[in-house]
């Protein structure tokens, strides 16, 4: 199983770019992927993720209407599209994986708090100001 992150780079506030996470070696199908981010001296980030059986999203509030997560299921690949960078958003973005969990939980959200099983290396992004 891989996860390989792409996307990331340098970006004045205001700015744009859009992070990639190519999986291999699993049922793509069949699992949720969730982008973290790490900055330093802070906690983890639970970003956005997505069920890809049936797209269902979700996105912590610090970035809600700013970031847009998808999949292009024909290139085992989720997308997390980032618009209106602010220099808060700098952090290194990761992407993981696990096979379906939600419906074992009430709250869908938990899919930004779970402890997934597959994870990539991550991908820095600054954002200046």
């Amino acid at each position: 199983v891989q996860l390989v992150e792409s996307g990331g780079g340098l970006v004045q506030a205001g700015g744009s770019l859009r992070l990639s996470c190519a999986a291999s070696g699993f049922t793509f199908v069949d699992y949720v992927i969730v982008w973290f981010r790490q900055a330093p001296g802070k906690e983890r980030e639970g970003v956005s993720c997505i069920r890809v059986p049936d797209g269902r999203t979700t996105y912590a509030d610090s970035v809600k209407g700013r970031f847009t997560i998808s999949t292009d299921n024909a290139k085992n690949t989720v997308y997390l599209e980032m618009n209106n960078l602010e220099p808060e958003d700098t952090a290194v973005y990761y992407c993981a994986a696990d096979r379906d969990f939600t419906l074992s939980y009430s709250d869908y959200a938990i899919c930004l708090r779970y402890e997934y099983y597959y994870w990539g290396q991550g991908t820095q992004v600054t954002v200046s100001s």
